[in-house]
This record gives C-alpha cells, sequence and structure tokens, in this order.
C-alpha cells in the first residue's frame, strides 16, 4: 500500500558535500527517480529507500536509533545497513543503495533489493537440533508474521500453517478503517499475492485444528491426517463477541473480525439508511466512523458515561466523543439492547432505534480452547515466559492468546492489537530456532477516526494520573498515563515523533 513519495532534497546521483550531512540526522533527497534516505553513522555514510514499505510513510520524518531508523506512522523499523524490516507492521525491506566518497562528495550509485523472505536476517543453527517439521496454526498477524520470519532467519525445513479462514493472511487493522469507509481498494488488503507461499514453500493448510496431541507431537485438524511437528506455534487469535441478546442472530446483525464479515457489512451498507453500532469500542468507533463515510445515520449504543475512557481516559474520551459528534454520530451512551428487531434496536430504557443494519464492536474473546485442550498453563490466556514458549516445550504462542511477563510494566500481560501480534510472532519464530531472545518491546497500535490517527505506546490498565501535554480539540497532545514518576502508555495525536521517543524509552528502561 506504499504511497509515490514526491522528490524533495538534493540529487544524490550528483552528489553531496559530505561536511551538509550531520552524524545521526537524517537527509532526504532522491537518486534516479527514488527517494532514498543518506544517514551519516559515523565514518559511513548508509541509503535506503525512504519509503516504509506498510503504508507509506516517511522514514525521513522518523527516529534514527542507532543503525536503524522507526517510521514515524506505525513504528515500523529498518536497518539502515541492510535495509532489513525489524520490526513489523512492515514485512518488506526497503531497497539499499551503494554509497561512493569521492573526496568530499558523497554519490548514490546504485540499488539492490531482494526477495522479501532471503535468509538475510539468519538465526545461527545446531541443524543436528533444529526442528525439521514446524507447524504454525493460525494465518493471522501472528502466524503470518513467524512463517516469513523463519524463512528470513534462515529455516529452510518442512513450514505449515493451518487456517480455516480462506481469506488469510490479510490486512485486518484495514477492515475497519478505509477499506470498510470505501477508501481502500480490494488489492490492498492481502498482506502476500496469492502464490507468495507456495513460492516460498509454505504450506497453507485450509482446515480447523481441532486437538494436541503432545506425547507424539501431532496436531489434529478436521478433515485431514495428523500434521507432525517438531515445534508448533500456536497463534489461533480472537473471535469477535455477540451479545446473548434477542434478534442478535439476524440477518442484518453483524460483528467485524474477517475479511468476511468487513465484506458482509459493505454489501449490508449499500441497501441500508440506518446503522446502530453495539459498543464503544475502537472497532465500534472505527465501523462508526466508516458507515458515516458511506453517508449512513449511525447511532451507537455503549454502557459508559464516556467511548474509551477506560483505556485512554477522560480527555481524549471526551475528544473522540465529539469528533464523531461532529461528523454526524449520535450517542446512546450509558444504554444497552435489549432487543433486536427486523427494522429497529430497542434499548434497556425502552427506547427505539430505526436500524436496518446493526453492527456489534462489543470486544473480542481469544480462541484458547486448542491450549486448554492440550493442557498447556493457562493464565487468563496461554501462559508463556519471555521466549513466548508455553509450559510445553517446543510449544509457542503468540499474539492475542498469549500472556506474557512484560519488563516495562513488571506484569503479565495480554494484548489484543495487530502489531504486537506480528512482533509477538516474528519474537517466537526465532526463539523456535534457538534464538532465545526475550520478547521485551513495547506494545504499540493506532486508531483512525475520520482524518485523526491516535499513536499508544505501553500497556496501561491502572494508572495513578493521567499527564496531558497540548490539546486533543487541537488535533495536538500527548497524554501520558503515569504510575508514580513511570509513564506505562503514551498516547499521541500528530506528535508522532514522541510517540517514537515514549517506544525508545520504554524499551531502555525495561
Amino acid at each position: 500500500m506504499a504511497e509515490q513519495t514526491k522528490l524533495t532534497g538534493p540529487d544524490f546521483g550528483a552528489g553531496v558535500d559530505a561536511s551538509t550531512v550531520r552524524d545521526g540526522e537524517p537527509l532526504l533527497g532522491h537518486a534516479n527517480g527514488e527517494a532514498v534516505l543518506l544517514v551519516r553513522r559515523g565514518d559511513d555514510f548508509l541509503a535506503i529507500g525512504a519509503t516504509c514499505t506498510h503504508y507509506g510513510g516517511p522514514l525521513a520524518e522518523g527516529l534514527i536509533d542507532g543503525d536503524e531508523v522507526r517510521c514515524p506512522w506505525h513504528h515500523a523499523c529498518f536497518n539502515l545497513r541492510t535495509g532489513e524490516a525489524l520490526r513489523s507492521p512492515a514485512l518488506s525491506p526497503v531497497a539499499c543503495w551503494t554509497v561512493e566518497r569521492r573526496n568530499q562528495k558523497i554519490l548514490i550509485t546504485g540499488k539492490h533489493e531482494r526477495d522479501p523472505l532471503s535468509p538475510t536476517y539468519p538465526v545461527t543453527l545446531d541443524r543436528s537440533a533444529a526442528p525439521r517439521r514446524l507447524v504454525i496454526v493460525g494465518a493471522g498477524a501472528a502466524g503470518s508474521a513467524a512463517a516469513e520470519m523463519l524463512r528470513r532467519s534462515g529455516y529452510d525445513g518442512r513450514l505449515t500453517i493451518v487456517d480455516e479462514d480462506n481469506g488469510s493472511p490479510y490486512d485486518r487493522p484495514n477492515l475497519s478503517k478505509d477499506y470498510l469507509a470505501g477508501n481502500a481498494p480490494e488489492e490492498w488488503i492481502p498482506l502476500r499475492p496469492d502464490d507468495f507461499y507456495a513460492e516460498h514453500k509454505i504450506d497453507v493448510v485450509r482446515g480447523r485444528a481441532t486437538g494436541i496431541d503432545t506425547k507424539n507431537k501431532k496436531l489434529k485438524v478436521d478433515g485431514r491426517e495428523p500434521l507432525e511437528y517438531d515445534a508448533l506455534l500456536l497463534a489461533t487469535g480472537a473471535e469477535a463477541i455477540r451479545l446473548d441478546v434477542s434478534g442478535a442472530n439476524r440477518a442484518h446483525v453483524h460483528t467485524l473480525r474477517s475479511l468476511a464479515d468487513s465484506r458482509a457489512i459493505i454489501d449490508a451498507a449499500k441497501r441500508a439508511k440506518r446503522a446502530v453500532v453495539i459498543g464503544g469500542s475502537f472497532i465500534g468507533l472505527e465501523a462508526a466512523a466508516s458507515l458515516r463515510a458511506r453517508n449512513l445515520e449511525v447511532h451507537v449504543v455503549a454502557p459508559e458515561s464516556l467511548p474509551l475512557e477506560r483505556i485512554l481516559g477522560e480527555h481524549l474520551g471526551t475528544f473522540i466523543k465529539s469528533l464523531h459528534e461532529s461528523k454526524g454520530v449520535l450517542f446512546h451512551l450509558g444504554r444497552k439492547p435489549a432487543q433486536i428487531d427486523t427494522d429497529s434496536v430497542t434499548l434497556d430504557d425502552g427506547s427505539r432505534l430505526e436500524a436496518d443494519l446493526v453492527v456489534m464492536g462489543v470486544g473480542v474473546r481469544p480462541r484458547l480452547a486448542l491450549a486448554e485442550g492440550a493442557g498447556l498453563a493457562m493464565d487468563r490466556g496461554v501462559s508463556v515466559n519471555e521466549f513466548l514458549e508455553t509450559s510445553v516445550p517446543g510449544i509457542f504462542a503468540a499474539g492475542d492468546i498469549a500472556r506474557w511477563p512484560d519488563p516495562h510494566t513488571g506484569e503479565r500481560i495480554r494484548v489484543e492489537h495487530w502489531v504486537l501480534a506480528q512482533r509477538h510472532g516474528q519474537t517466537a519464530a526465532r526463539n523456535i530456532l534457538g534464538a532465545r531472545e526475550a520478547f521485551t518491546q513495547a506494545p504499540f497500535f493506532w486508531s483512525a477516526h475520520y482524518d485523526v490517527s491516535i499513536n499508544y505506546v505501553g500497556h496501561a490498565e491502572k494508572w495513578d494520573r493521567v499527564d496531558v501535554d497540548g490539546d486533543a480539540g487541537e488535533r495536538d497532545v500527548t497524554v501520558r498515563f503515569m504510575r508514580g514518576d513511570k509513564a506505562l502508555a503514551v498516547a499521541t495525536i500528530f506528535r508522532d515523533k514522541e510517540s517514537l521517543d515514549a517506544e525508545t524509552q520504554m524499551e531502555r528502561s525495561s
């Protein structure tokens, strides 16, 4: 989905004076008609493509951290020397450029690209101990990122992903945002081309995993012979909650989790005039914004007195409510649905809202049945150590289901965010190969509401106070969720550098 970057800055093909390139500061320019980022590191001059391979973010506006650059939009990270995509949500590398120094002039003379799953991020493997058969359950954020990282890390053995969702893997965050709003074309949604996994010898089995024989290391799959494994990654994700309300299973009542769900809502929206969104969650509010973009009348019903206050605090909750109201969304807060009929939703106070489309955005629950059936240790999720390995050696868990020891909060946490799940999958993959890399990255997510995107780094379930710097109403704010003198989480609007700084500070203090 990367967009074309407008060419600005010096022509590196013609050369720039070395003295004008400051150590550790990004310089945006171009070569051969492409945007290039030049960074000086001591006596070394490094050049990579200037556009993030995720959504096209401008890397020159990001954060230089040693030999790495972090994207300002969604915190992907690239190696300045190799172009390697070190952190999701970017999965593909950026191009590297050859840099030559001729006296005091720095010139860029050539471009180097490679296959995104080239084994350029190796884990030193003990071939005698390396697993020969790896199986991943789930092709969502964690599972697909893990499969790709295994190939990038040099694993060339048998690799199988089991998933019953025929469309996976796809860009799930877009399903409630631009895609649902009608601003993202269908071709943006798949994470990879149709034949990508087959080309890289990753076997995708469409089916439902029903059980794990931990003694004999076999995964049971509906309708086929069990799959033998030497190592297993559980990335089963979560499922949308459907409230136990009369009429909740009517045809015009939808949840939003899968690509099929989003397509069904889009199809229904073509005929609908009035929508009721049940739930003031991130998904619910993003769906409300998307349906307003399709010119539907939208009502949001939620039990809270302020949307998202429990997660984002009063200042941001108040702003989000006013933002949606300014776009025509009508809130019914402190209310719950009592009954859903073919043309209306009746609330618990007896009031009635006309609706020919209903979307339930009341949260998700982790899919734990497979892990529970295998006897893995549970802790309001699948309990894993810092290497994301479960209580059974050789079985790892990642993403929405995994509860791990977070070094920043000092607590065991479970987080349901796309980028976090991808990063879990990447770390688990390398640890399956013996890397023994503790997961220490700070959780990150973003939530888009019309033309406003909120970036959130860290994790805060409870806090002592909230420090607000700026004003969300002016689209310029940093909100810190504090425990004593420690920021557990930081939310920002259009302060990308501050968000990146908060992320690096959290990880360095862990």
